[in-house]
């Protein structure tokens, strides 16, 4: 072997010794820091998985951020159903709309534990396998995260509305309240049903007896008729059970989008327990798309022209008006009209039936600012000229 000159050696030792050095006190930190530390606490959307029959299912379950494992709190469930979209192997597509989507935009206003299960492809949710399927998923997850029994709620949008209304009337007392959207008890996949529309709607009526029930649908909805809910709003009527139907003026299918963002539905499932006795409750509104318009006067109109710049001194957005019509530019170009609601908000007539803009008034009443609020985020703009 040829012998390494002394020099060389001397600083491949140098360059050993620095690396040891330098990356010592790394190790000895990083033992510190995590050798010892406890797991992080799980909340949000947690994958898992129940085998049925020797068969594997892939779903989800939401922990609130507040969930602890080791407190023994009686949380609320809630087994939600998903639509005929979602349906799938991987446990994740049901996350995507409906009370999930809801649960990312407000997660303040759902504090409860949720249970996703998912519809493989080519099944149905009215399938007796299917229902065995959400059923076993809900109480896995009751007795790992201790939910409460007495606060255990059903919820479903459109497939899973069908789903939904098979688990209330299999299983009417194991809900403490049921909320469906877009849903419905005569399936697009067995028509023969509609043959008993003077029939079926009663037997689910009884069945389900005054569990609390709150239906959403869209007036315009080309899949699943209103008439589903209506029948059934008139069956529980007349069997004197509990139901609320809000149908939703000019939406079509997708009504779950306004359901679940709904801030007094989380509110209404809170406020029933299995445990309590419901009094016959019969409810029938009709949603508009958006709130009547305040006519407003050429002084009222003024009073809200002008440029506005956001939180960080840049132009937002412009607001005036042609005869006694209100438009607001935005700093691309784009203009939309805006009406009024009242004289403090304001709101899109030919866009979201959700957004709103609240005006801020100084004291001697002139607008200083006007604040744009949607499902999702606010954005605040003060008012820097008048036009």
């Amino acid at each position: 072997m040829e012998d390494i000159p002394m020099h060389r050696l001397l600083k491949l030792l140098a360059l050993c010794l620095a690396v040891l050095f330098a990356a010592a006190p790394t190790a000895a930190w990083a033992g510190a820091r995590f050798g010892h530390a406890k797991a992080p606490q799980e909340t949000g959307f947690l994958n898992r998985t129940i085998v049925l029959k020797g068969v594997s299912y892939r779903f989800q379950v939401y922990l609130p951020e507040d969930f602890r494992r080791d407190d023994k709190k009686p949380w609320p469930i809630i087994l939600f159903l998903h639509g005929r979209g979602e349906r799938g192997a991987e446990g994740m597509w049901q996350t995507q709309i409906g009370l999930p989507e809801a649960l990312r935009d407000h997660p303040e206003r759902w504090p409860f534990i949720v249970v996703m299960p998912q519809c493989p492809l080519r099944h149905y949710w009215t399938e007796p396998d299917m229902l065995t399927l959400a059923m076993s998923a809900l109480d896995q997850e009751i007795v790992e995260f201790h939910a409460d029994p007495a606060r255990i709620y059903l919820t479903g949008l459109s497939l899973g509305g069908y789903g939904s209304w098979e688990l209330a009337r299999a299983y009417p007392h194991r809900w403490a309240a049921i909320a469906v959207a877009a849903g419905g008890i005569f399936w697009s996949y067995a028509p023969s049903r509609w043959k008993e529309a003077n029939t079926l709607p009663a037997e689910y009526a009884r069945a389900v007896g005054r569990t609390p029930v709150w239906v959403f649908h869209g007036s315009q909805d080309p899949i699943v008729p209103p008439r589903e809910d209506e029948l059934m709003f008139e069956a529980f009527k007349a069997n004197g059970g509990h139901m609320r139907f809000w149908l939703y003026q000019g939406l079509q299918h997708d009504c779950w989008k306004r359901a679940f963002n709904e801030p007094e539905l989380p509110r209404w499932l809170l406020a029933h327990r299995r445990d309590q006795r419901e009094s016959p409750f019969a409810e029938r509104l009709v949603i508009p798309l958006h709130p009547p318009e305040l006519h407003l006067t050429q002084p009222q109109l003024d009073a809200f022209t002008g440029d506005y710049e956001d939180d960080h001194g840049q132009p937002a957005v412009s607001v005036f008006h042609r005869g006694d019509q209100l438009y607001v530019k935005n700093i691309h170009g784009e203009t939309s009209e805006i009406d009024a609601e009242s004289l403090s908000s304001l709101f899109y007539p030919n866009g979201s039936s959700i957004a709103r803009i609240s005006v801020d008034r100084d004291r001697q009443g002139r607008v200083v600012a006007l604040t744009l609020r949607d499902d999702r985020h606010e954005e605040r703009w003060e008012r820097t000229s008048t036009h």
